[in-house]
């Protein structure tokens, strides 16, 4: 069996404008985190966890944008819409997996800025080498037989109607569409999927920054609740862009569901967020700007 994915059809006198544009977004997204990782990874001066956290995130992101950008660049270029389901699976799979490990280092990227800011003498004993690896390394791994498990129960659906996806990739809500009979016990599993690895994520993090931010706010000199804001407020940004799309997508009730708004809000957290997250952390952050500036005067 066969998809066939519409992406921007509906567009026809733009796709080669589309086509280019979208582009240029994957090489920016390409080199603005490949960059964040090479400076995180090479530069002696971040090699603290705050760093080892971020380099991880910003090759997730080329992880994540990768599963879906380079086949939507086919597809404008070539007008060759076709996805089998095994392919249409796998990437699903793919980008559930980077997404879900994604929402949990978010979390994970906010406890370390709790222990280091509220527990600073401790910091280096609860936060040392091991416990990030083991932290990087869960948020890898929980989700992928979760993941997996999804996507094989959603394809395990019998679909009899239409095989046109009215999206640029295999995401749930287009894919669900198409499917035929009851199909209420999987989008349960789809809400609790989003409410483990996207809601309480979130809800953790909030927490987490409520309580950094009464501590800051305690600090005795302005001078040094600039400093504690700085570190924490760019990640704040980006838990915001990340969550905020991502929750309105996939926790929306089915029957507000707009084709044209999934398209939207799906371009805003698979393309703009991921180009935007390096420049959050890159432009309010002084050593990546002096990191940076040292990589281009070489």
């Amino acid at each position: 069996m066969e998809f066939v994915l519409l992406g921007f059809a509906d567009m026809p006198h733009l796709q080669w404008f589309l086509s280019g544009l979208f582009l240029i977004i994957y090489i920016i997204i390409l080199m603005s985190n490949g960059t964040i990782f090479l400076i995180t990874k090479m530069d002696p001066a971040f090699q603290s966890p705050m760093y080892f956290f971020l380099s991880n995130f910003s090759f997730l992101e080329i992880c994540y944008v990768s599963a879906t950008l380079p086949k939507m660049l086919m597809n404008l270029g070539t007008q060759r819409r076709r996805i089998s389901l095994v392919a249409c699976a796998t990437q699903m799979c793919f980008v559930l997996i980077f997404r879900g490990a994604e929402c949990l280092l978010l979390a994970v990227m906010a406890y370390d800025r709790y222990v280091a800011i509220c527990n600073p003498l401790h910091y280096p004993l609860v936060m040392n080498h091991r416990v990030c690896i083991q932290l990087v390394t869960g948020s890898w791994n929980i989700g992928i037989p979760i993941m997996t498990g999804l996507t094989y129960q959603i394809f395990s659906l019998p679909f009899c109607g239409s095989n046109q996806i009215n999206h640029f990739f295999c995401d749930i809500p287009p894919i669900l569409k198409l499917a035929c009979g009851d199909i209420f016990a999987n989008e349960m599993l789809v809400y609790t999927v989003a409410v483990l690895f996207g809601m309480v994520p979130f809800l953790l993090t909030l927490g987490t920054y409520s309580k950094i931010i009464s501590i800051i706010l305690k600090l005795p000199s302005a001078t040094s609740r600039a400093k504690a804001f700085s570190t924490c407020s760019s990640h704040l940004m980006v838990v915001v862009l990340f969550f905020g799309s991502a929750i309105v997508t996939y926790l929306r009730p089915n029957t507000r569901h707009s084709e044209r708004t999934d398209k939207v809000l799906s371009l805003f957290y698979t393309i703009l967020t991921p180009m935007f997250n390096p420049m959050i952390y890159s432009l309010r952050n002084k050593d990546v700007i002096m990191a940076l500036r040292k990589l281009l005067c070489k």
